[in-house]
């Protein structure tokens, strides 16, 4: 640590399931960085134990009901000289784990960031797919609440890229059952879990058929890949009115909103509008 000059900030990719994936470059950032922030603390030294590394630098909890509290204590800590070392329990920082706001607030104070890349359950479940990957995006974990979620698939039936979730085990069937009803039952999808672990398995399939194999047990940390709409898809006004509401719950106003899905859909926004307003006029 040298005071008179700044330090950085290190977001740092974890094996998802298999130590072996771990890269020299983490094994020695482990052992050296000043401060290590990881989202559990016991899962990162139970990981140094695994790769035979001996963390020297401060330990500090990193996780999502704390990131707000200790993202000022990493900025201080990289303005004065360390290096700051941001790991997850699995995967890269901030893609639906802690590390947005630190990277955040340490290019907002103008200091240096920089990552240590490695595996990535998004990346490694849409390679395993057999789904188009040269257009796809994340969409991270579904709304848990029903109605929630399931405007949040109508919103996405005209998604032409390829889409990647996360999902618990205990909610895939829910969620697969919900997302074939929203995009057909016959949209090409598969279902990655345990990824890079002994019991790594994919399933390729349709929504439907997928649906109905998910009612059985299901366990493991879970990615669910969905094949973009066909070109020329048809859209109802149902599933239209679903995605504007879900853009009216995601903080737009409702004129910009219908606007903005009726100009990519061609049709009139006079009548969505008031499409859109019966649907919340009825709850």
């Amino acid at each position: 640590m040298d005071a008179s000059t700044p330090g950085q900030l290190i977001i740092a990719a974890t094996p998802i399931g298999n130590a072996e994936d771990a890269s020299p470059r983490l094994r020695r950032l482990l052992a050296e960085a000043d401060v290590v922030a990881a989202e559990d603390t016991r899962r990162l030294r139970a990981l140094a134990g695994r790769l035979g590394v001996e963390i020297t630098g401060r330990v500090l909890s990193h996780h999502e009901h704390n990131e707000q509290a200790t993202v000022g204590e990493l900025v201080a800590a990289v303005a004065a000289g360390s290096t700051v070392l941001v790991v997850s329990d699995a995967g890269m920082p901030a893609v639906s784990d802690p590390g947005f706001r630190a990277v955040a607030a340490v290019v907002e104070a103008g200091l240096p960031v920089t990552a240590a890349p490695g595996p990535s359950a998004v990346l490694t479940a849409l390679a395993l797919s057999g789904l188009p990957t040269d257009r796809f995006c994340f969409e991270g974990f579904a709304p848990r609440k029903p109605g929630e979620r399931a405007r949040s698939f109508a919103a996405l039936a005209r998604e032409p890229r390829t889409m990647v979730f996360f999902e618990a085990p205990h909610r895939l069937a829910a969620m697969l059952a919900d997302l074939s009803a929203a995009l057909g039952a016959d949209r090409p999808a598969a279902v990655a879990r345990e990824l890079t672990k002994t019991y790594e398995e994919v399933r390729r399939g349709t929504l439907g058929g997928l649906a109905q194999w998910a009612t059985g047990e299901v366990r493991g940390e879970i990615a669910v890949v969905v094949g973009g709409a066909p070109e020329g898809v048809e859209v109802s006004e149902a599933d239209l009115v679903a995605e504007v509401l879900s853009r009216v719950d995601g903080g737009d106003r409702l004129k910009d909103a219908v606007a903005e899905v009726a100009q990519a859909a061609g049709v009139p926004k006079r009548e969505l509008y008031a499409a859109a307003l019966a649907a919340r006029s009825k709850g």
